[in-house]
């Protein structure tokens, strides 16, 4: 994963990135997309959350990008607005739910840095799914753990993901 220095934020905003960049400091920084285990299971998700959208009151977005802080934006593989979220170019306000897959070259523990800025930013809820191990994290500013139960759920929401049916999915 390589990245590209001395890039403002005004530049950033303006500039389409094939794939998306997140942006940090002025870095832009290359994020590990594009392969099926991690593409799959994006989508997965994706209907997963869409096929709930009015039942649970949410929105699902792929690749949406979110300012973290002043110069920070990272753009999670899918997140999760409160249905009467207001929709933006790019969020300003935290979203319900941040979810991170893991690609074949990413490392959870290299992950502790976007996870703390979705945490600090407000997220309530940052989850870290593994197509490969299919393992999934809860992450919290202790760290991460694997689910109760092996489901996910939304704190105050009915949002309940059980993890074996969406890994199963990636078997179709």
């Amino acid at each position: 994963m390589s990245s590209f220095a001395g890039v403002s934020v005004e530049e950033y905003l303006s500039t389409s990135y094939r794939p998306d960049c997140d942006y940090v400091d002025g870095e832009l920084r290359e994020r590990n997309v594009g392969e099926y285990p991690h593409s799959n299971l994006q989508t997965g998700l994706a209907i997963w959350f869409g096929n709930r959208q009015r039942d649970w009151g949410i929105r699902v977005l792929v690749e949406q990008r979110v300012r973290v802080s002043p110069h920070r934006f990272r753009i999670p593989d899918v997140c999760v607005l409160r249905r009467n979220q207001p929709i933006e170019p790019v969020f300003t306000q935290p979203p319900l739910i941040c979810i991170e897959i893991l690609s074949k070259d990413d490392r959870l523990r290299d992950m502790q840095e976007r996870v703390d800025e979705y945490l600090n930013f407000g997220v309530p809820d940052v989850w870290i799914l593994d197509p490969v191990s299919r393992k999934a994290y809860v992450c919290t500013q202790s760290g991460f753990q694997e689910p109760e139960g092996g489901i996910l759920q939304a704190a105050g929401y009915p949002i309940r993901v059980p993890l074996a049916e969406i890994f199963a999915q990636l078997d179709q």
